[in-house]
């Protein structure tokens, strides 16, 4: 696909910072012809990817798996891609693990994906719908702020360890210790590893894997060599990073580079990218 035909839209506010805690969202535009084949590639958080277009997409797994239409995709999906035809929209949501675990009928979702329905109940058809009733993204993300802020009253309550202890893994940049954040949080690091894999779908060293990698896929993206990149992300040297795409997105750190999905994230998450390489 002409991926210089594809539009990105956030909302309006402090870069696109969404106004419920854990929340971020952007709306994409395809104007082209030419058939859609995006390649998801793995980041820290639950995806709600919202398909608006008229010919419909169908979004591929490991295994030959497969749903058609709008699609929740876990933390660690392994090898996912989106194909359709034509032109169309669609509006991405990335909800942070916690808050995923709070409020989807399925909690974490890990090393999958599924369809909306199964992870917002049957509301979210009528939410599909109004979404795509409307072509202004100021109403879609109020539309789904409000469906997604109506969830929280009746919301399932995370630990406030475990929380903490996701938090501090994602601004850690994935090198927090395990043992060390159970002494923080007063528990001990079986109870603490035991909670968090239950709760949010996946254990403390499989989430600090995946901030880790997200940190240096963005540096990758932003044109940092894959030396820099392995160094600034906490990897012990180049074949480490390697290994580590490979295990995650069976991809290298080339691919990941060149991957176009990471090429406009500059646009659609702006407060992702790493400090002062902004393109």
């Amino acid at each position: 696909m002409d991926w210089s035909q594809v539009g990105v839209t956030i909302p309006r506010g402090s870069l696109g910072v969404a106004p419920v805690p854990g929340v971020h969202m952007a709306g994409f535009h395809y104007s082209g012809t030419g058939p859609v084949d995006i390649r998801m590639v793995a980041h820290p958080a639950v995806t709600l990817l919202f398909d608006l277009s008229d010919h419909g997409w169908t979004a591929h797994g490991d295994a030959g798996t497969h749903t058609r239409g709008s699609v929740a995709i876990g933390l660690l999906p392994g090898n996912v891609s989106l194909t359709g035809s034509g032109a169309g929209a669609c509006l991405q949501v990335r909800l942070s693990p916690v808050l995923a675990a709070e409020i989807l009928d399925t909690a974490g979702l890990t090393g999958t994906f599924a369809e909306l329905d199964d992870v917002l109940g049957p509301k979210a058809r009528k939410l599909s719908s109004d979404l795509r009733s409307t072509t202004s993204w100021d109403e879609r993300f109020a539309l789904t702020l409000d469906f997604l802020g109506a969830r929280l009253d009746g919301r399932r309550q995370v630990d406030r360890e475990v929380a903490y202890a996701w938090q501090q893994t994602s601004l850690r940049q994935g090198r927090a210790d395990i043992h060390a954040l159970a002494a923080e949080t007063g528990w001990s690091r079986q109870r603490l590893w035991s909670r968090f894999r239950t709760q949010l779908g996946l254990s403390p060293k499989q989430a600090a894997r995946l901030v880790r990698f997200d940190h240096a896929a963005r540096l990758l993206a932003d044109g940092t060599p894959p030396a820099e990149a392995a160094a600034r992300a906490g990897y012990s040297d180049q074949p480490h990073l390697n290994r580590e795409v490979r295990s995650i997105v069976d991809t290298t750190p080339l691919g990941v580079a060149t991957a176009p999905w990471l090429a406009i994230d500059h646009a659609a998450w702006p407060t992702f990218m790493p400090r002062g390489r902004q393109r």
